[in-house]
């Protein structure tokens, strides 16, 4: 039987609501020193960088005292660090508290915000802000939403109560409801649930659906369409019922429908990247409620979304990138 590996507490204080980074040292390996090791598992930082970190005593043990570059390999061993955070345009857009007990938080992402820190996201993020502003070093993410979808996220204030909550969403006990703005095609049927298996490979930008079992189940349903301004064909309100979580799951599924998304950068085709701080016509997808019992408590919520879609409120400033209205204009 395998013997569970005891983590130690980390040594250093988070760096603007960021968690230092945590190394295990592997088991198995023939490196001789700390240094040889972190060279080569951060080769795309380059030995230059490794080796500055431990000349300013930036990689620290378990005890908090810096590693020196020729410290022998011990396996096993921990190893703690703050990366050089990147250069982030700030999300000019409120991230909104709905709800904030004892044991979750649920905040109101704006779109372009990521929910967690991840390649060059990372003090610009939902959890990161957080941290910051409510004083909460412990909040972690029970899930996410995509960077480019505003709405709902559940957080969590205790560590040890995370499990429980994220059990909601492995077991399909939250009810989750979206709300999208797309065009609107007459001859789809509504409402309707759509059935499919969806992948994503890692380092694709897309997901897609291939043959085979279903992975990925969505409810889609027509609210209310009109025509869209300048004689262009019909724009229409959906509300979207994920019972699955794949990756860009209801993306693909509108795509498939032949109703994509307004202002989706990647369906039906990727389009060129937009500029570092452009948050014009974000994508029209908002994740609008969630409905669940709380496993701890046994409280039964109910939260809804206070945002409104650009491109329903008004679309041509949506279109144009010049809307402002309501709800920090998404």
């Amino acid at each position: 039987m395998r013997r569970k590996t005891h983590t130690p507490p980390s040594p250093l204080p988070q760096r603007h609501g960021v968690d230092p980074v945590r190394v295990r040292l592997p088991v198995a390996g023939t490196w001789g020193t700390v240094r040889e090791h972190l060279v080569e598992r951060l080769s795309g930082a380059g030995a230059g960088v490794v080796d500055g970190m431990f000349d300013a005593g930036r990689i620290v043990g378990a005890d908090g005292r810096p590693v020196a570059a020729d410290a022998p390999y011990v396996p096993g061993m921990f190893v703690w660090f703050h990366r050089d955070l990147p250069d982030e345009v700030p999300v000019p857009f409120p991230l909104e508290v709905v709800h904030r007990d004892e044991h979750i938080v649920v905040a109101d992402k704006p779109h372009f915000l990521a929910t967690t820190p991840r390649g060059g996201h990372v003090a610009e993020t939902a959890l990161a802000r957080l941290r910051r502003e409510l004083n909460l070093p412990a909040l972690t993410a029970a899930h996410r939403l995509d960077r480019l979808t505003a709405g709902l996220v559940l957080f969590t204030v205790r560590p040890e109560e995370r499990g429980a909550y994220q059990t909601l969403f492995r077991d399909r006990r939250i009810r989750k409801e979206y709300e999208a703005v797309a065009p609107y095609d007459p001859a789809l049927a509504s409402p309707r649930t759509v059935r499919s298996r969806i992948v994503k490979e890692r380092g694709v930008l897309t997901a897609r659906e291939v043959p085979g079992e279903p992975n990925a189940v969505s409810r889609v349903e027509l609210v209310e369409h009109r025509d869209r301004p300048g004689g262009s064909g019909g724009l229409a309100r959906y509300r979207l019922a994920p019972a699955t979580g794949q990756t860009h799951q209801l993306r693909v599924h509108m795509t498939a429908l032949g109703v994509p998304i307004l202002g989706d950068p990647l369906y039906p085709e990727p389009t060129a990247p937009v500029p570092a701080g452009d948050f014009r016509r974000p994508l029209q997808l908002l994740a609008r409620s969630l409905e669940f019992t709380d496993p701890v408590t046994g409280e039964e919520h109910r939260f809804h979304s206070g945002r409104v879609l650009a491109a329903w409120a008004s679309y041509d400033r949506w279109a144009a990138g010049t809307y402002d209205g309501p709800s920090d204009g998404q």
